[in-house]
């Protein structure tokens, strides 16, 4: 091997064992470290440890030269600290849209990122069993295709498997082709959606992507989401998402809601602390947003009871009446 290849993989190699091994309460000096590098093959003096860990801080690694009862080296700054692993950790375990093999492969990448004494602690943690994970093993393939398809402007092809009952008592699947153009991609209420248009219709709508098959991008330029949606320059999936309830589309219109501050937690957390609020009478308040008027947000409303009214509009107040009739009946 020549002796610039050497070189290169020498302070790789030196790298990998102060990213592994190595953390405040665990520095190696020079001869700790020149004795793991004879173990893979590698020799070499104090003098060269010293000149390599010197180029790695020039590179931007932030390299530590600790003294005390344990003096030596060790790498300070890292792309991800312990509690940044355990957070993309625990929203991996917590997913329903990743199955459970590519869940065991990504916690598997993020335990790489750390080290071998902070993998240790990490493997203690509580392990969430979600039962609910889901079995297509293609979903990854899929959202590749589908950005490809939002990248490029052209439509896609899929099969959407739905859950129907067979003979009124038996679950059974079955599936739809569709050609959709694809516009954005949204995490909401624990699945993966695209938001997207059937060339059928004149409307948006929303398919799971674990329900999604055999994925195709096509030659066909997309419907442009102008023609089908308010916005004109860019799909802004950050509004999208703030006026979707449950993922239920309809159309737009501003909405008044009159509520108790009992749930006043609630509605900044589904509308942010950024809405104009108003007193309305002694511990209520009232305040207004754009949203799709729909299903969902008829449910939302409904499981708050008599801690929030519909103010306006009309259409809305008489399905949240229409709902609770219905309700009322089932019971009776």
């Amino acid at each position: 091997m020549s002796g610039q290849r050497s070189q290169r993989k020498r302070i790789l190699q030196l790298l990998n064992i102060l990213m592994h091994k190595t953390d405040e309460n665990h520095p190696l000096n020079a001869r700790e470290l020149m004795d793991i590098l004879k173990t893979q093959g590698i020799s070499c003096d104090r003098k060269t440890i010293y000149e390599d860990i010197e180029a790695l801080n020039l590179c931007g690694y932030d390299i530590i030269n600790t003294k005390g009862s344990k003096s030596g080296y060790f790498l300070s700054g890292r792309e991800f600290e312990l509690p940044e692993v355990a957070l993309l950790t625990d929203a991996v375990l917590a997913a329903d849209f990743i199955t459970h093999k590519k869940t065991n492969i990504l916690v598997k990448k993020l335990k790489g990122l750390l080290n071998e004494y902070q993998a240790e602690k990490f493997a203690s943690r509580t392990f969430i069993d979600n039962r609910n994970k889901c079995g297509n093993e293609e979903i990854y393939y899929s959202i590749d295709t589908i950005e490809h398809g939002i990248d490029e402007k052209k439509k896609i092809t899929l099969n959407y498997i739905r859950h129907t009952l067979a003979n009124g008592r038996t679950p059974k699947t079955v599936s739809k082709e569709m050609k959709v153009s694809p516009y954005a991609l949204i995490w909401a209420d624990d699945h993966y959606y695209l938001v997207c248009n059937n060339e059928k219709y004149d409307n948006l709508m929303h398919l799971r992507l674990d329900r999604m098959k055999g994925v195709t991008l096509t030659n066909e330029p997309f419907r442009h989401f102008s023609e089908v949606s308010d916005y004109r320059e860019e799909f802004n999936t950050a509004d999208y998402s703030a006026k979707v309830f449950n993922m239920f589309s309809g159309d737009e219109e501003e909405i008044v809601l009159d509520c108790s501050t009992d749930i006043l937690e609630q509605v900044i957390d589904r509308f942010s602390d950024k809405i104009f609020i108003r007193q309305s009478e002694e511990n209520r308040f009232k305040f207004s947003h754009k949203a799709y008027i729909s299903e969902g947000l008829v449910a939302w409303i409904m499981q708050f009871g008599n801690k929030m009214r519909v103010v306006t509009p009309e259409t809305l107040k008489q399905q949240i009446i229409n709902r609770s009739a219905e309700i009322e009946k089932l019971y009776k």
